[in-house]
C-alpha cells in the first residue's frame, strides 16, 4: 500500500488548519485520515489508529481527491432519502383536498391514496399516505367522547327523575345473587 496518495498540493497547509476548527467527530476522523497519510503512514496503520478498515481509510483518499475538503468535512446525515414526491409536489398533491377541507368536507384517506398512487405511478400501503398527512399538519380525527353542549347537572337531574333508571339501579330492586354453596 502507499503510503502517500496524490493529494492536492495545499493538503499539507489545509488539513492542519480544519482539524483545529473541526467540531464533529466524524469528520475529525477523516481528516486525521489524511494527515497521518501525508505524515508517510499506511492505510493500515492508519485504519488501526482511528478505528476503522484500510479499505475505509483508502475510501476516503479517494474522495478527497475526487471532491475536496468537501468530503472530508462531511455532508449532514438525515433527511428523506427514499421520498417518492419532493416536499412541493406533496403540497401540490393536497392543495385540493385541503380546499374541499377548508369547506367543511371530512377529508377521507382513501382518495389521498389513489391520488398519490397514480402520481408516482406505484401502489403504497396506507401507512404512507397517513405520513403524508403527518407531515403537513394533518391530523387524524376521532369522534369526540362527549358532545360540546354536554351538562352533567342535566343528566343527574334526568337520571334522578326518572323512574325507569332508579328501579333497575337501586340495591333495594336487585334480585338476590344465586350462591353455589348450597348449605347458605
Amino acid at each position: 500500500m502507499r503510503a502517500c496518495p496524490n493529494f492536492p498540493a495545499d493538503a499539507a497547509r489545509r488539513v492542519p488548519e480544519l482539524l483545529a476548527r473541526v467540531a464533529d467527530a466524524t469528520a475529525y476522523r477523516r481528516l486525521l485520515c489524511v494527515k497521518l497519510a501525508l505524515d508517510g503512514r499506511t492505510a493500515a496503520q492508519i485504519a488501526a489508529t482511528v478505528g476503522q478498515h484500510p479499505n475505509s481509510v483508502q475510501r476516503i483518499w479517494a474522495r478527497y481527491r475526487r471532491e475536496g475538503e468537501v468530503a472530508l468535512l462531511g455532508r449532514p446525515r438525515g433527511g428523506r432519502r427514499h421520498a417518492h414526491l419532493t416536499p412541493e409536489e406533496e403540497d401540490a398533491l393536497l392543495a385540493p383536498f385541503l380546499d374541499q377541507a377548508e369547506a367543511g368536507g371530512v377529508l377521507v384517506a382513501g382518495p389521498v391514496k389513489a391520488a398519490y398512487e397514480e402520481r408516482v405511478d406505484k401502489a403504497v400501503p396506507k401507512s404512507t399516505v397517513y405520513r403524508l398527512l403527518a407531515r403537513h399538519g394533518w391530523r387524524k380525527v376521532a369522534p369526540r367522547r362527549r358532545h360540546p353542549e354536554h351538562d352533567d347537572g342535566v343528566q343527574e337531574q334526568f337520571k334522578r327523575s326518572s323512574s325507569g333508571w332508579w328501579w333497575t339501579r337501586s340495591p333495594a330492586r336487585r334480585p338476590p345473587r344465586k350462591r353455589d354453596d348450597p348449605s347458605g
